[in-house]
């Protein structure tokens, strides 16, 4: 029953004598402390501001309220004993609803109900407020600070199988040094060999290319590229398609050697053909007399312009790529003058530098022209690798790493595995793509900072896509001849294929990487 609103006299109250209204708001915006209460009126009362539903509390006031001892742990509201008689015509109402103490806890003072929530007195304090700063103190000045972190994208890397795989790549010492032997005692037999037997050839020198020599071979140390070079002087190039490839070779003089007249046509122009073929008669008879170490010549292929020896190296095979080379102390053509664009990569002062070194020419003919050279810059390409870094210390023993050598080893890897896997759709194209690619985000990503060795995904990822941009635009930009298109036209089915089958890999982690062939 709802008890009496009457005094203990059964008078009505005074206006001085109010319900308890809770927490309000002052004229200034504070909280304001309730009034005192006489105990004339139940504090059960709805009292204005509450939340609309929420159950009617007893009183909550602190030890020295009049009414508190009332309250003692029965969970009654507050009113006199007195005042217990019903209301005439009121029908009596449900004990409401009190949520329970937690559990385990028992009241701290004999007002504090068990069936009621805590009291004002023994409330926890309500837990300290979050600062807007940041969350964590900056260390001290004096404390080392930690190394920078990559330039990733957010998120982090999106897949460790590069890294992975990148360090199932590496050549080990052993086989490489064992490698490496066998092919320098065969080359330089038969460096010695050719200068006897021929004296036109008496001043060919050797020089070594290739990935191997750039430091970016992978899987195994069985491919080699030794560059044959012969110095020529006072040449003239004349250019025989529209390319800024190719080009036709004569003597401005004749030739104080003679000879070099037996490979002239008839029009004074250097036949690459016949230089080819007469040096590849003499590593013919030669490699017959080197005793300990099986090495055939392989059959010529058409348009390549190496003659490949293969080195029987139990149980794999060697194979050994010569090309030969002309070196002239000649002026880049005109063809060339928009290339090398390396300027806030490697500097103005190394790419002037770097286009003054001697102009290199090796025997590649056209497929309807027998006597063509094509430019060969194979000697800058290995001096950039070698020197990748947009600073002097980069990847050097006291200097920060990066990834570039890494993401030009995934490419090179990627390209072989999808030929293995798709020999006949894919036989057009090389390493020399990739590479080619390569060279170009190294350019389009200059800095060091873009390459750090902790972001090796990111960049690969990127290299990936300007990759697949080229091919879905048939467009490979030589990166020497900005005339000069990689890519033919004739061939966009098979750029769209390898474009498919990369983007293919690219979103589904690289499974190829885990295939064999």
């Amino acid at each position: 029953p709802i008890p009496s609103t009457r005094g203990p006299t059964g008078a009505a109250p005074s206006p001085a004598c109010s319900p308890c209204r809770g927490r309000g708001r002052s004229a200034r915006g504070g909280p304001t402390r309730p009034g005192p209460c006489s105990g004339s009126a139940p504090c059960s009362e709805r009292r204005s501001g509450r939340t609309r539903g929420r159950a009617p509390s007893r009183c909550r006031r602190r030890t020295g309220c009049r009414t508190f001892p009332l309250g003692n742990d029965t969970g009654r509201s507050s009113a006199p004993p007195t005042a217990s008689r019903d209301l005439p015509g009121s029908a009596p109402l449900a004990t409401p609803w009190r949520p329970e103490a937690p559990a385990g806890a028992s009241p701290a003072h004999p007002g504090h109900s068990r069936r009621y929530r805590w009291c004002r007195s023994c409330r926890p304090p309500p837990p300290p407020p979050r600062p807007h700063g940041p969350r964590r103190s900056p260390p001290p000045r004096s404390a080392a600070l930690p190394p920078p972190r990559p330039r990733c994208p957010p998120g982090g890397a999106r897949d460790e199988a590069p890294g992975a795989v990148l360090s199932r790549l590496s050549l080990g010492r052993e086989d490489v040094s064992e490698a490496a032997t066998l092919v320098n005692r065969v080359v330089s037999h038969l460096v010695q060999a050719i200068r006897g037997k021929e004296s036109f050839f008496s001043s060919i020198e050797r020089y070594s290319a290739g990935s191997y020599y750039e430091r970016v071979k992978i899987s195994e140390p069985n491919e080699f590229d030794i560059m044959l070079v012969m110095p020529v002087a006072r040449i003239q190039l004349d250019q025989s398609d529209d390319t800024g490839a190719y080009y036709y070779v004569s003597f401005k003089r004749s030739p104080t050697e003679k000879g070099w007249l037996k490979f002239l046509e008839e029009d004074g122009k250097l036949s690459a053909f016949k230089m080819l073929e007469a040096l590849r008669e003499i590593i013919k008879q030669e490699v017959k007399n080197i005793k300990d170490v099986k090495v055939t010549v392989a059959r010529k292929k058409a348009g390549s312009p190496a003659i490949t020896l293969q080195i029987k190296n139990p149980p794999s095979e060697i194979s050994v790529d010569i090309i030969l080379t002309l070196k002239a102390q000649h002026s880049w053509p005109l063809s060339t003058q928009g290339g090398l664009k390396i300027e806030q990569w490697l500097g103005t002062k190394v790419r002037r530098d770097l286009r003054i070194t001697p102009l290199y020419l090796v025997a590649k003919a056209l497929s309807c022209i027998r006597n063509t050279w094509r430019l060969s810059f194979s000697h800058i390409e290995k001096l950039m690798i070698h020197n990748h870094g947009n600073s002097k210390t980069c990847c050097e023993s006291d200097g920060p790493k990066c990834c570039r050598k890494g993401c030009l080893k995934l490419l090179k890897y990627l390209l072989e595995q999808l030929k293995m896997k798709y020999p006949k759709e894919l036989e057009k194209f090389c390493s020399y793509h990739v590479k080619t690619a390569f060279l170009h985000s190294c350019v389009t990503w200059p800095n060091d900072s873009d390459w750090q060795s902790g972001c090796l995904d990111h960049c690969f990822q990127q290299c990936l896509e300007f990759f697949v941009d080229c091919l879905q635009k048939s467009q490979l930009t030589h990166f020497f001849i900005p005339q000069y298109n990689l890519f033919s036209l004739e061939d966009k089915a098979r750029h769209h294929f390898l474009s498919r089958k990369i983007s293919h890999e690219l979103n589904n982690g690289f499974p190829v990487f885990h295939e064999n062939y």
